[in-house]
């Protein structure tokens, strides 16, 4: 087994007296990965369900999105340095905790039918996803040889993608089931009977949502209690206060990869959220929005069997060509929606779920790659940089409303041209980091 240049032998590592082996281990932690992304994707739910509850127009109603990966960006700093004073263990039980508590205060929310109650709720709830992405994708990258942590980290985020998968199916069944009123018929009603139903509808978010709190206490519990292999490299209290984010930046590979997660998830988030809106126009679809949605689900449904298909090819070929090769095939994909219509034009777009699959994953690991202590610093970077999926989709509705949806893809399409350039050129570490350890991130 190959020792990573940065940190400590294997053999030097301290590993709990009793402890799993790193397999067992592996899946214990990738169960996490599921919850935060179905967690994720149940925003896509709270969206439409909190616009008709509260009659917002779109612009109050995507704040949704706007506060979820707002709090990536705000509390990725305080998260790293949680999780180097906590140890990575610890550090994935305040998550899970700190986001069981932002479950929770959908409870109240729904009870004051306030917007901005469930807002704040929706905000600490994705602090807690921050910590988890601080602790954990760097956790699973060093559970084993560094020459693999690609394909781990890609195993990892397919059981994201199942999550991603199931939101939308169990949100709408839980949450969505009792809108069955248009927009029509409730203001047929009397005002009292409109207010009687949208606090009905309001309300119909609790259960859901203290099922979930539920689940993240209990898994915060059994973490906790599990004996997780202890690394001991770069968590440490003391390395965190040496170094900076500076230091990590000097790093080319994390300086560009910190860009190429900023474009992916803003690409992918961007395509996610106007693909509904997309399908339903004339000349592309001209489904209803209800028809669009089971292709949004099919979208992310190729991204969870593309990472487990990715997580084998990772470990047999080169990371950086294959994440370039993917992005490659989504420009080309890109284009050819945005260059015919019909059939042919959707399903290309629903096609980059696919190879979509990989790119989180790999960026992240080829990012951290040979960081020794400054890992840390990098992860709080790279999970800063998932703001991407606030602006992004942002950029490209204002430039939709002046040049028309379909060329607004262009957008994406340059995102990830910058994704090749990250798998080609920017990922690639500079000769001293290749054959030496870094202690001071020069």
């Amino acid at each position: 087994m190959p020792i990573s240049p940065g940190l400590p032998p294997r053999a030097a590592q301290p590993v709990e007296a009793g402890t799993v082996n790193r397999g067992v281990a592996l899946a214990v932690v990738t169960s996490i990965f599921f919850m935060w992304g179905f967690l994720t994707c149940l925003n896509d739910i709270l969206i439409p369900h909190l616009k008709g509850v509260f009659e917002l127009n779109y612009t109050r109603a995507m704040l949704v999105q706007f506060t979820f990966f707002g709090a990536y960006f705000l509390m990725s700093l305080p998260a790293g340095r949680l999780v180097a004073h906590l140890g990575y263990k610890k550090g994935i039980v305040a998550g899970l905790a700190i986001a069981g508590v932002g479950a929770l205060g959908f409870w109240p929310a729904a009870s004051m039918r306030v917007y901005e109650a469930f807002l704040a709720a929706l905000f600490v709830l994705a602090s807690g996803i921050t910590v988890l992405q601080v602790a954990a994708n760097p956790y699973v990258a060093l559970l084993g040889p560094e020459s693999t942590s690609s394909s781990r980290l890609t195993l990892a985020q397919a059981l994201n993608s199942l999550g991603t998968t199931l939101a939308p199916f169990f949100g709408g069944l839980l949450i969505l089931s009792n809108t069955v009123l248009s927009s029509d018929q409730l203001a047929a009603l009397a005002p009292a009977e409109q207010a009687a139903y949208r606090a009905q509808e309001a309300h119909s978010v609790q259960g859901p949502y203290l099922l979930l709190a539920v689940v993240l206490f209990v898994l915060a519990v059994v973490v906790y209690l599990f004996r997780l292999p202890a690394l001991a490299s770069t968590t440490e209290q003391a390395d965190h206060q040496k170094h900076t984010l500076g230091q990590a930046l000097r790093h080319r590979h994390v300086f560009f990869g910190v860009g190429a997660i900023f474009f992916y998830v803003g690409a992918e988030v961007a395509i996610g959220s106007l693909m509904v809106n997309y399908f339903s126009l004339p000349k592309i679809g001209g489904i209803t929005e209800q028809q669009a949605a089971h292709y949004l689900g099919l979208y992310w449904m190729l991204a969870m069997i593309g990472r487990f298909a990715g997580s084998v090819l990772l470990a047999k070929l080169s990371p950086n060509k294959l994440l370039a090769a993917f992005a490659g095939v989504n420009m080309l994909l890109l284009a050819t929606s945005m260059g015919t219509s019909g059939g042919l034009a959707m399903y290309s777009l629903v096609s980059i779920g696919l190879f979509n699959s990989i790119m989180f994953p790999t960026i992240f690991a080829l990012s951290i790659e040979r960081l020794g202590p400054l890992t840390n610093k990098a992860s709080s970077l790279l999970i800063m940089a998932i703001v991407g999926g606030a602006l992004v989709p942002f950029l490209q509705g204002a430039l939709a409303d002046h040049i028309g949806l379909q060329p607004s893809f262009v957008l994406p399409l340059l995102c990830y041209g910058y994704i090749v350039f990250f798998g080609l050129s920017g990922s690639r570490l500079p000769a001293q980091d290749k054959n030496a350890s870094v202690v001071e991130g020069a």
